[in-house]
């Protein structure tokens, strides 16, 4: 197919797959002429995945090109996943002091309850780090509280996307489909836990006066 065509078939407009092209986020079709070029459905599929990254998942252009990276030269789904998460997590430097030491045992212990492997030099790690010294900070120790109800929750999340990726009959699908599901699931998540969150306060805090439908839409 022409350009033109794939832009039909990709919903993407033709300037946005030019810049694309130009960017490295889109591999060259095959040349048939000086000015024209041919594209496939691997193009298509590509120009899917770079639009739900970029216009869903919010990420950089750079970002989205470390991604897609590893994506073209997979090792193993654990290896690229953890390629994809570094690119997309970004920490919170916490200052060495008795801050970040509370919140740092405060999440070993969690750790080890749950089973999972901290690693000190992780993204990932220092985010949550982050997070949890901003809530100390505030006050809201209550959070720090529920942390292993939350670890617990994230438990159920991470098994759940994992399992949605087992069985798949290539790597590279297996690898395409995680990295979808991290980036994409997470403004899911978020969306329904804020669904959840108003329904929840409905029913604890609701105005008796309120019908079901005011209740559920949080008026």
């Amino acid at each position: 197919m022409r350009m033109a065509e794939l832009s039909r078939a990709s919903g993407v407009p033709v300037p946005t797959i030019k810049y694309y092209l130009r960017a490295g986020l889109l591999p060259p079709g095959e040349r048939t002429s000086p000015n024209q070029a041919r594209y496939g459905e691997a193009h298509v599929r590509r120009l899917r995945l770079v639009r739900a990254l970029v216009e869903v998942g919010k990420l950089p252009i750079a970002t989205v090109a470390e991604v897609l990276a590893a994506l073209d030269e997979p090792a193993s789904p654990h290896h690229v996943l953890g390629v994809a998460q570094r690119a997309v997590t970004t920490p919170r430097a916490v200052a060495e002091g008795e801050t970040r030491e509370r919140v740092a045992q405060r999440l070993r212990e969690v750790a080890e309850r749950r089973g999972w492997t901290i690693k000190p030099d992780e993204p990932v790690t220092e985010a949550v780090l982050g997070v949890l010294a901003t809530v100390n900070e505030l006050g809201h120790t209550h959070l720090l509280d529920q942390l292993d109800r939350y670890a617990e929750l994230a438990d159920l999340v991470a098994e759940s996307d994992v399992d949605t990726v087992v069985g798949l009959p290539s790597v590279e699908e297996t690898v395409e489909q995680a990295v979808i599901g991290m980036v994409l699931g997470e403004p899911l998540f978020a969306a329904l836990r804020r669904l959840a969150q108003l329904n929840a306060s409905a029913h604890r805090f609701g105005d008796p006066e309120c019908d079901p439908e005011c209740e559920t839409s949080g008026s």
